[in-house]
């Protein structure tokens, strides 16, 4: 068994490193051009360590060269990064108009009655967009609530106080005719009612940008216009707009014309408001609409 063993390693040895001779010749002439002495183990060898260099180029060039774009399955690091960036601008800008429709449905509800003017508020805003999930836990007394209740609600409605001081202007008119119905806080009549001809043309107070221009079904076509300092006009119960959300408007440019829309009015005329920081203020003492 040994010697049979023996016999069989020596067979394999002989095999492996048996001599062979590659000749190239000229097919015609029989002429010898090249010839190499190979065995069986170095064309092993060399195959191995051939297919390994290879394998290591290869890999240099996927890992480290710009040269794997060419890959089929492979992106290149400037499309990337510009994926990068537009993810990060994309958040961004979601965020941003997150922001801008809480706010523009908080001014809506406003207009429509569902919540009073003063629950507007930046809290609210952000509660709504979730800009600020930061929880803060005061505890506070029965007397304290009150209290700040009655100091916000006179606060807010003294209409003789800082938020008329602030302004030291004339505003444009918006329509000539008379007032029907003046401004009122004790019955929450913010605004001053001009009877005016119908489709007689709606002009802004001031310079501004449009903040909200649509339909409401008790005051039909309403228009608000931001304008500087603080201050926003209101029209309300308009026949037609001529200007859209986001519109920028001159002093006295026009805006849409008087109607009769909406659920609460009694004839054709022009619902006007005027807020400044949050705050009604008489209208007639910055306007004449005579």
């Amino acid at each position: 068994m040994k010697k049979e063993k023996s016999s069989r390693r020596k067979k394999l040895h002989r095999k492996w490193i048996y001599k062979y001779r590659l000749v190239v010749l000229n097919e015609d002439t029989f002429e010898e051009h090249l010839s190499f002495k190979l065995n069986r183990l170095n064309v092993f060898v060399v195959g191995s360590l051939l297919s390994v260099f290879l394998i290591a180029v290869t890999t240099v060039i996927i890992a480290f060269t710009p040269l794997r774009e060419y890959i089929p399955g492979y992106s290149s690091v400037k499309l990337k990064r510009e994926a990068t960036e537009l993810t990060e601008r994309t958040d961004s800008l979601v965020a941003v108009l997150k922001a801008n429709d809480a706010y523009m449905a908080s001014v809506k509800k406003v207009l429509t009655g569902d919540i009073k003017p003063y629950d507007l508020n930046k809290d609210s805003l952000e509660s709504n967009t979730g800009i600020n999930d930061v929880n803060f836990d005061f505890e506070t007394n029965k007397a304290d609530s009150l209290l700040r209740v009655e100091v916000a609600q006179e606060d807010r409605y003294n209409f003789s106080g800082a938020a008329e001081n602030t302004m030291n202007f004339v505003l444009f008119s918006p329509v000539t005719g008379s007032i029907s119905s003046e401004f009122n806080p004790k019955d929450k009549h913010y605004a001053v009612d001009i009877v005016a001809t119908a489709n007689a043309p709606v002009k802004a107070v001031a310079d501004g940008r449009v903040i909200f221009a649509e339909w409401t079904v008790e005051t039909g076509y309403v228009m608000l216009i931001e304008h500087l300092n603080g201050l926003i006009s209101v029209y309300k119960h308009n026949k037609s707009l001529t200007k859209t959300q986001g519109d920028f408007v001159k002093t006295g440019e026009v805006i849409g014309t008087v109607g009769n829309t909406g659920e609460l009015t009694t004839g054709p005329h022009l619902h006007f408001e005027l807020w400044n920081n949050g705050y009604a203020i008489d209208p007639t003492t910055f306007i004449d609409f005579n």
